[in-house]
């Protein structure tokens, strides 16, 4: 077993990185395919992890934080030190169930929207882990939404781009003070 790219499970006062939040065009950009899983990319992954424990956040995508690369951090069980997270790096998704699920989505991106998003409920996702050991997974549940989620920000996509309830969005959006406008329906 070897040893683990591992963080302290808190809040800094100074996260390493800054999230950027709906409007940003860096959101929007594709991320391009790690080439090779080296210290700097575990690096990025130490300071994506400092930086979603401090938000609070149970998932981060590298666009998040202005970084064009196919790299997330997963950590759904974050109060529990004993549960690793979980780092994807190129991740691909090999099958989906056709099964949906809904179920309410918030993202660190947009602070303070929540809604209900429909995607598939049992997904396996094929992917490099922190030391480029290629891996496979069968997620479901809360797990496979995150995966889901935070997939869909390797490729420019942003979880209220998937809601049905444009007309409630736009309300909410509005209230939180993002435009409406930000929202690319897919």
């Amino acid at each position: 077993m070897t040893v683990q790219v591992l963080v302290e499970k808190k809040k800094l006062e100074k996260p390493p990185l800054t999230i950027h939040t709906l409007g940003d065009r860096v959101l929007r950009q594709p991320a391009k395919r790690v080439s090779s899983v080296d210290a700097e990319i575990r690096q990025l992954v130490r300071e994506m992890l400092q930086t979603m424990y401090s938000a609070e956040g149970i998932g981060l995508a590298a666009p998040q934080v202005g970084v064009h690369k196919q790299v997330i951090v997963i950590d759904c069980d974050p109060e529990n030190l004993a549960t690793p997270p979980m780092v994807l790096i190129n991740p691909t998704i090999k099958s989906s169930s056709s099964a949906l699920c809904l179920l309410q989505e918030g993202c660190l991106s947009i602070p303070g929207v929540y809604f209900d998003v429909k995607r598939p409920e049992v997904i396996e996702v094929s992917y490099r882990d922190e030391f480029g050991r290629p891996q496979t997974l069968k997620a479901t549940e809360l797990l496979s939404r995150v995966i889901q989620h935070e997939m869909d920000h390797l490729n420019g996509v942003l979880f209220v781009d998937r809601v049905e309830n444009k007309l409630a969005l736009n309300e909410e959006l509005v209230k939180n003070k993002f435009s409406p406008k930000a929202v690319k329906s897919v």
